[in-house]
């Protein structure tokens, strides 16, 4: 068996899809979560893709004791994926301290720990947020970091900070931040894939539950930004694939790869798609009509936004090349195996 290695948050959406790819990898996985936005039946669901059962405690890792009883219990842990966060931008707008004791609790605690059991890195789970609305598409790692649109994208910008500051001081640990862009699709398997609690905040769940009849439409936020159709641009990266960036990550970390204490790594697929292209393309994979119309804007969105990701395609050799189409159906797939299982 490989290295030991611990996943905070890994039975959320994009963390269960980690652990399987880290399990695929022949990786040993702890999983910490205290499921608040996930379910315990994700770790079956791991176990019935991967056929490995990974460890899993239920922790908040706002619980220093708690947490710190997982390294004792589990000897050796070599590197952490730090996904554990509450991610919902506008809710972070309504409770922002809620937010900012969340999210940058949970890293402190887990960095104080590092040293301590020996761990020698932690690959943080950072996003486009931090880039604002770029200056110049599609964005490099070297683009300005501007002004948080809102307490969630703060606290992305603030726990990076506070990595290379810890790292800085002479933390005998390694980081690699990993900021991902937009997130979509499921497990090929159709066993794990994004289950949001009540009203979808993301596009592609809020597609597929319109689709299957349990929103009676779907809004599309404004059509006249200054882009070909009028709707706003994201890169869409497949789960999956960001997945195995995280298990490159992990390679490069305990392989003693890294050019410095602290890397970071755009991960998207460089290729923006419209709201309304992504629409066409679901109904095109799928051979569902979507029931939709365009509403106003909506407050603190960005216009466009994409990556370059030729830094992690050349220094991690990890490129994002499942097509949409297949993304989208695997997201399609996943709602109808909800749908069967009676929890949608």
């Amino acid at each position: 068996m490989k290295e030991k290695i611990l996943v905070t948050g890994g039975t959320g959406y994009i963390g269960s899809h980690t652990v399987v790819e880290l399990q695929n990898a022949g990786y040993d996985v702890v999983i910490v979560d205290n499921l608040s936005n996930s379910s315990a039946d994700v770790v079956d669901n791991i176990e019935a893709v991967s056929g490995i059962r990974p460890a899993f405690e239920k922790i908040d890792c706002l619980d220093y004791a708690g947490l710190e009883g997982v390294f004792a219990k589990y000897q050796g842990i070599k590197a952490i994926i730090h996904f554990a966060a509450s991610k919902a931008v506008g809710e972070s707008v309504q409770k922002p301290l809620l937010y900012y004791r969340n999210n940058i609790g949970s890293l402190i605690n887990l960095l104080e720990l590092m040293p301590k059991y020996g761990v020698e890195g932690i690959v943080f789970s950072s996003s486009c947020t931090v880039y604002g609305q770029p200056d110049v598409l599609p964005v490099t790692e070297k683009a300005p970091i501007k002004k948080a649109e809102s307490p969630y994208g703060n606290t992305k910008q603030i726990n990076e900070e506070i990595i290379q500051d810890t790292v800085a001081s002479g933390s005998p640990i390694s980081a690699i931040l990993l900021r991902y862009f937009n997130p979509i699709g499921a497990h090929p398997t159709a066993l794990l894939g994004e289950l949001p609690n009540g009203v979808p905040q993301n596009l592609v769940p809020y597609i597929v539950q319109t689709a299957i009849g349990i929103r009676e439409k779907l809004s599309i936020f404004g059509n006249d930004y200054n882009t070909p159709d009028g709707t706003c641009i994201r890169d869409y990266i497949n789960v999956v694939d960001l997945a195995k960036a995280h298990v490159v990550a992990i390679a490069r970390i305990l392989e003693k790869k890294q050019k410095a204490k602290v890397e970071v790594f755009n991960i998207g697929t460089g290729r923006g798609l419209s709201v309304l292209e992504l629409v066409q393309a679901f109904e095109k994979s799928t051979g569902v009509k979507l029931n939709y119309q365009i509403a106003p804007r909506r407050a603190g969105d960005i216009e466009k936004v994409w990556a370059d990701p030729s830094l992690a395609n050349n220094e991690l050799g990890w490129k994002a090349d499942t097509p949409i189409e297949d993304t989208l159906l695997s997201a399609w797939k996943w709602q109808l195996h909800l749908r069967e299982k009676g929890i949608q």
